[in-house]
């Protein structure tokens, strides 16, 4: 990985490379804990948990779009990001030291911290390369590697610390993480990242570097918009992580190890894991096929991304079935996840660099917030999904997820040829 950071990228790169990696690790180290904790310290329902769960991962997603417009018509990404990253510590320390009939309040701190912060990382990253396209896909996918590191150690850390000394420790450790992450940002930001998105870009539209034309981009950007709402079913799928896949991790595998029980945020870390070793292979992989002249569109990667996850949850699903007479091997959740990974990588950090390409400037953040906006109806659809675990069976609710992401990868297919035409790659 570090060939990859002296591939020509901006110095400030690496700066939002580990501030994300640590945001990450704070937001999927709460994460790997928050469902269970309702059920086994607040004693919720799981399917209060799983509603609330989604609300919040919905909610974390929907204020992007406030904190976008709020960057880019009067305080800049650059003031948002650290508004962001306080409100995210308060709120992890307040989980983890405040008492129990605060843990609302807590969530909400969070979800005001990740509207400042998360759109407008992504952001400013999209602005450190300007019009430099080909590089921008290998620098939102090292990015994206940053988000899975600190999504890979979190659930370990974290969920192992509330396993041996309880939940507060576990919480409290996502808070000491983003607090490192913002002492890093504050100390190098203005090093390495100069003056990209320290003032409102409303203030900059006349900057020579924004040389798209609005008219003919307007095609594009409607196209755009259509392909993010096919995103909403894939996100319904993958949020399942902290809800009805950790249950299924919870009660129905085997985490028996050579006598050691595999504590179940774990289970957590496999996806992450993925991301590190398959991101430079696909990357690779896309290379190869490019110089071909070969490589699928950027729909193409969305309609593979869809099918690939309804495969996962087939084969889920599957494992559900054969939980009905027992516990079973971890290695089907091992399995659904791997699959489930490669998908993401078709999808994810593909969606970033396309908002970062085809957004006028002076709107990169708010339509940043708009990608960010499928997050939310996915994760709020996931949560009362998720939530429906103690009603159905597994096998039908793990199927229904295969059926409705396969359904949304046919309709994709039917709109392929106009949507490539649109967005011109």
């Amino acid at each position: 990985m570090l060939n990859l950071f002296k591939q020509g990228h901006p110095k400030g790169l690496f700066l939002l490379f580990c501030v994300e990696m640590w945001e990450r690790f704070s937001y999927y180290g709460m994460r790997a804990l928050i469902v269970l904790y309702m059920v086994q310290e607040l004693l919720y329902s799981a399917q209060k948990a799983g509603n609330i769960y989604g609300l919040y991962t919905g909610l974390v997603y929907l204020t992007p779009l406030i904190g976008g417009y709020l960057a880019d018509r009067y305080f800049g990404q650059r003031k948002c990001i650290s508004v962001g990253a306080l409100f995210m510590i308060i709120g992890l320390f307040l989980l983890a030291f405040g008492p129990k009939t605060l843990f609302l309040l807590a969530l909400f701190f969070m979800i005001v911290a990740n509207g400042f912060f998360k759109s407008n990382i992504s952001s400013v990253l999209g602005l450190l390369y300007e019009n430099d396209t080909d590089k921008k896909d290998s620098g939102y996918t090292i990015f994206y590697m940053g988000i899975n590191l600190g999504a890979f150690f979190s659930p370990l850390i974290c969920g192992t610390l509330a396993v041996k000394y309880g939940y507060e420790y576990g919480f409290a450790a996502a808070g000491i993480g983003m607090l490192v992450g913002f002492i890093l940002y504050k100390c190098l930001e203005n090093k390495l990242l100069g003056d990209y998105g320290t003032f409102p870009a409303i203030n900059k539209t006349s900057d020579s570097s924004q040389t798209v034309d609005e008219s003919n981009n307007n095609q594009q950007l409607f196209a755009l918009v259509v392909l993010m709402l096919f995103t909403i079913p894939f996100w319904v799928c993958f949020e399942q992580a902290g809800s009805s896949l950790t249950f299924f991790a919870e009660y129905q595998t085997n985490r028996n190890f050579f006598g050691l029980e595999i504590p179940t945020g774990y289970f957590q870390s496999l996806n992450p894991l993925f991301i590190i070793t398959l991101a430079p292979l696909v990357s690779a992989f896309w290379g190869i096929l490019r110089s071909k002249q070969k490589e699928p569109t950027s729909v193409e990667k969305f309609t593979i991304s869809l099918f690939l996850i309804s495969i996962s949850f087939v084969i889920l699903a599957f494992a559900g079935f054969l939980a009905g007479t027992g516990k079973v091997s971890p290695l089907w959740l091992v399995a659904g996840y791997f699959i489930m990974t490669i998908a993401e990588l078709c999808l994810s950090p593909i969606g970033l660099s396309l908002v970062s390409k085809l957004a006028p400037r002076k709107f990169l953040s708010l339509l940043m917030g708009c990608w960010f906006l499928t997050n939310f109806a996915g994760n709020l659809i996931a949560g009362i999904w998720g939530g429906s675990y103690e009603t159905i069976s597994t096998t039908k609710l793990f199927g229904g997820l295969a059926v409705l992401s396969f359904s949304a990868c046919l309709l994709l297919l039917c709109f392929i040829s106009k949507l490539n035409n649109a967005l011109k790659r």
